[in-house]
């Protein structure tokens, strides 16, 4: 069923079907119009001939005759014929049985010539009978009595029917060849723009907004090309302005983000001493002093990653590359944070795995994802590295209740935290999507998945013809 499952195909089999059907249609109409045409100048001849030879016939005949003038009546016919008066037969030609009794039924109470085709060890052959009139005492004419039988063999007239219905099959098969090239044909013609709609649809699908089809003739498919124009401008249009806003959108945080560094530097300074002289403060202004110091921190962070971002959208991000042995690197972020193997961090990075990475992007991976483990899971948390044919994996654990199914798909999506009940959470919600862009920009990629006890996070980075070595 796969060979039928294109247009092409199913153009050309329907072309086909309708060709041969009409072929065999007009050979069957012309079988049968010639068929009876020819069965029936034969009949009409045969009946003729006999109602002439009857009415030729010159000697007077009394009824009831003699054998003698019954024999000389037949004979007189020169047809195959037979002469019948009451019991009596000339002995000439064919048998009285080879005519039906349906037929001489219908010759004894009918006054017309009467006719039959029947099929004998597999021969056509035409019977005809008649009664033979004679002028009765009233002046009219009636049945004398007398009656006549012809058959005649119709073996000629059956073959040249068989021929005509071979030749008129041979002619409808011959009908195939055009209707593949008429179908071949229409399907081109019909199947040329929709190509050309297919090539269009997939050229906008990769974004080219800008193609166009011309819309040629006033049939369907010129219609389904000006609809289709008409969407592609449309569509571009949309785009273009929702490319326009974005970008906006983008220059206006990353503007705003620039902007707020410098006064959050400058909060941050103060919220250092007042974290500082804490303990001197009354306790209800230490509270106080303690809520806005963590939220000048929290507000920092978000900064950071916004301007982080910020440099992904804007295309600006650089990598700067150099070889690191990964267990190194990686223990210094967890180190840098306080974060060192105990009850709540495990950790297996074997030493030896060198790899040409960006020290400063790499931190930033381990740290969302090893952060994001301890802020949404339970310890212990376990770190591991591992190398394969293409690349090395950074694996993180942790055995908290995992991450909710209808959150799994889009836990890498910009604003998107694991517990949304919890949404003053330290993470700013950008956390695993700076974490994604730095490992693509590496080549890499980052995976989550639920492992039955927790989530897990995988960091793939593949080999270069620079990068990782053993």
């Amino acid at each position: 069923m796969r060979v039928l499952s294109g247009l092409r195909p199913r153009l050309i089999l329907a072309f086909a079907a309708m060709t041969l059907i009409g072929a065999a249609a007009a050979a069957g109409a012309s079988y049968v119009s010639a068929r009876n045409a020819i069965l029936g100048a034969v009949q009409d001849a045969a009946m003729n001939q006999l109602k002439d030879r009857v009415a030729a016939y010159g000697r007077p005949l009394s009824t009831p005759p003699t054998q003698e003038q019954l024999n000389d009546f037949a004979g007189s016919l020169r047809l195959n014929a037979v002469a019948v008066y009451r019991s009596m037969r000339s002995v000439n030609g064919p048998d009285l049985t080879t005519f039906s009794t349906e037929l001489r039924e219908t010759v004894s109470t009918d006054n017309r010539i009467q006719f039959q085709r029947l099929d004998r060890d597999a021969v056509p052959e035409l019977l005809v009978g008649m009664p033979v009139l004679s002028r009765q005492p009233d002046g009219s004419m009636g049945p004398s009595g007398l009656q006549v039988y012809s058959l005649t063999s119709l073996a000629q007239q059956q073959q040249a029917i068989e021929e005509l219905a071979k030749y008129a099959w041979q002619m409808a098969a011959l009908a195939l060849p055009l209707a593949a090239a008429l179908a071949l044909l229409a399907a081109r013609q019909v199947l040329r723009p929709v190509r050309a709609l297919n090539t269009a649809a997939a050229q906008l699908g990769e974004g080219r907004l800008d193609v166009r089809l011309p819309a040629k003739g006033s049939d369907e498919l010129a219609e389904l090309v000006t609809t289709f124009n008409n969407t592609a401008a449309e569509l571009e249009r949309t785009v273009g302005e929702l490319r326009s806003m974005e970008a906006d959108a983008r220059r206006f945080v990353a503007d705003v983000s620039h902007e707020l560094r410098t006064p959050l530097a400058a909060m941050n300074a103060v919220t250092d001493v007042l974290d500082e002289d804490a303990e001197a403060l009354p306790p209800d202004t230490a509270v106080a002093a303690r809520l806005v110091s963590g939220e000048t921190r929290r507000l920092t962070r978000l900064v950071q990653d916004l301007v982080e971002i910020s440099r992904f959208d804007a295309g600006r991000a650089e990598l700067v590359l150099d070889e690191w042995d990964l267990a190194t690197a990686i223990r210094d972020s967890l180190d840098a944070r306080g974060w060192r193997d105990g009850e709540d961090l495990v950790t297996d990075l074997p030493e030896g795995v060198i790899a040409r990475v960006d020290r400063r992007r790499l931190d930033l991976i381990v740290a969302n994802l090893v952060g994001n483990a301890f802020r949404h899971g339970s310890g212990p948390v376990e770190v591991r590295l591992r190398t394969h044919d293409d690349g090395v994996t950074l694996e993180v654990d942790d055995h908290g209740p995992g991450i909710d199914p209808e959150v799994l798909p889009h836990v890498f999506d910009r604003f998107t935290k694991a517990d949304t009940s919890r949404a003053r959470s330290e993470g700013s919600g950008l956390g695993l999507a700076i974490a994604l862009e730095n490992a693509r920009l590496h080549g890499g990629d980052i995976t989550a998945a639920n492992t039955g006890h927790g989530a897990r996070f995988v960091l793939r980075i593949p080999n270069r013809a620079e990068g990782v070595t053993r």
